[in-house]
């Protein structure tokens, strides 16, 4: 049961991540937004901006029109994620996993910020995947997206998979499509065997990330949701704390 006093949820969020022995953080797109990398979403949204960009992000969109996937070459191109670094957010995990409380970071971004700050590579479950590699459709054969990039660079506004020919994108989870079910496998268990899960940065709108929150809360763990507004879980988390990631993380790992 959560109160309405902001200064009380934050010290109460404080306490039961200070008390807790296994920590696992579920992060979404807010975590990074402060490195420059816009949330789809929020106010300043890349799909409340330009809903057409949307269907970018749809696998059946993608698959069906050569326009959306050369538009979404483009936007590739110029991702802030290539250039972005971590922030304070990112940071105060590292010191939560460097204080032995952490023990998985399952993250809804595929921006990588969490490993370039120093979380353990090992302990990143990476749901939605990655913007760092390109993959096929068809035959799944894998690159570093740089290499593709360069192809786009060239003159190749679609470029085909190199093996079979078959449609490329980023190795990424778009809607319509399943997600990795060892990795959710592992995402579940992390948090079945956790006191704690810290969500940060979440909207918790999207499934089946959004119900690791069902889990702590079937399993007893304690939840704790930082995030800039309400989300459809905040009735089942012990402490609910509004404001920037940048600042309300740095604060439950001082």
């Amino acid at each position: 049961m959560t109160t309405t006093d902001p200064d009380a949820e934050l010290s109460r969020a404080c306490s039961l991540v200070a008390g807790a022995g296994r920590v696992v953080a579920l992060t979404g797109a807010g975590v990074s937004t402060d490195s420059g990398i816009p949330d789809f979403r929020g106010p300043q949204g890349l799909w409340t901006r330009d809903p057409a960009a949307e269907k970018m992000s749809n696998l059946q969109a993608y698959q069906g029109s050569r326009e959306v996937r050369e538009r979404t070459w483009q936007a590739r191109l110029v991702h802030p994620g290539w250039h972005a670094e971590p922030n304070a957010a990112h940071r105060a995990l590292v010191r939560l996993e460097a204080s032995g409380k952490l023990t998985h970071i399952v993250t809804q971004n595929i921006d990588r910020l969490h490993q370039k700050a120093g979380s353990s590579p090992e302990r990143v479950l990476e749901l939605h995947g990655t913007m760092f590699e390109s993959i096929c459709l068809s035959c799944d054969d894998q690159r570093d997206m740089r290499s593709t990039l360069e192809r786009v660079r060239a003159g190749e506004t679609d470029p085909p998979c190199l093996v079979c020919g078959g449609i490329l994108k980023s190795a990424t989870i778009s809607f319509g499509q399943h997600l990795d079910q060892n990795l959710l496998r592992a995402a579940r268990a992390a948090v079945s065997e956790s006191d704690l899960l810290l969500v940060a940065g979440s909207s918790l709108s999207v499934q089946p990330a959004a119900s690791l929150v069902s889990v702590a809360s079937r399993t007893g763990a304690a939840v704790v949701i930082c995030n800039g507004s309400e989300t459809p879980y905040d009735s089942l988390a012990a402490a609910v704390a509004r404001g920037p990631l940048s600042e309300t993380l740095p604060a439950l790992t001082p």
